[in-house]
């Protein structure tokens, strides 16, 4: 008895491969153009902010534009690194250090000024000390709720009265939203309440961005670090 022919799948028709491949086009081209764009955006909107405030007479852009008739983007963030940098070469040298000390003596005495000038150069020489030791481990932490978990960054151990008021040895963790990871919740936990991840705080930020749909997928995977109250590993 000769066996039923399988019947052939169906052809796709002329749309529906159209829309494939614009798709897969798209896939493409809108991660870069999208890069482009932001980037460009940028640039532009740090030349709208430096710019104007260099005199006409040594404004980069238009000693250019008198000369080539060209309007070249990006001399904006051109000079403010060079101004940076400049600048900070002088506050190494013992005058420099003098005079920014003197001048945070002098902002230091004005009300209202005091207050915001001392909470910001707080936050941003934090910052700066710790440069690339700041969320340099991704980990998973039981938030809001027992039995439910989230990816967090890890930012230090935690100091002070905080750590203090506690029995537990307690670290300092940054728990990010979805899609903007810039935004988010500072947590203190006991350091036995997270469980350290494998993947690098890059591929944990991809995965809160894309809220779960990009994970990491590593050549050779590292053997796993688990909590002892983690649940098991399923599927």
């Amino acid at each position: 008895m000769p066996l039923p022919e399988t019947p052939s799948p169906p052809k796709r028709g002329f749309l529906a491969s159209l829309r494939t491949s614009f798709l897969a086009g798209l896939a493409v081209i809108a991660p870069i153009g999208l890069t482009i764009w932001l980037i460009w955006t940028v640039v532009g909107w740090i030349d709208s902010w430096v710019l104007p405030l260099i005199p006409g007479a040594y404004n980069p852009v238009r000693l250019i534009q008198d000369y080539t008739g060209l309007d070249i983007r990006g001399l904006g963030v051109a000079t403010f690194l060079i101004f940076t940098v400049l600048v900070g070469w002088i506050a190494k040298g013992l005058i420099g250090r003098s005079m920014i000390s003197l001048a945070e003596q002098l902002v230091l005495t004005i009300p209202g000024v005091r207050t915001i000038y001392s909470g910001l150069k707080q936050i941003i020489d934090t910052v700066v000390s710790q440069g690339e030791r700041s969320f340099d481990k991704a980990c998973l932490v039981q938030y809001p709720r027992q039995g439910i978990w989230a990816v967090a960054f890890i930012s230090t151990s935690a100091k002070g009265e905080i750590q203090a008021r506690t029995e537990q040895d307690m670290v300092s963790i940054f728990l990010p939203t979805t899609p903007n990871p810039t935004s988010g919740f500072l947590l203190f936990v006991p350091r036995e309440d997270i469980i350290i991840l494998n993947m690098t705080v890059e591929d944990a930020a991809k995965l809160v961005i894309s809220a779960g749909l990009v994970y990491p997928n590593p050549a050779h995977p590292a053997k796993e670090l688990r909590n002892p109250q983690a649940p098991p590993a399923t599927g």
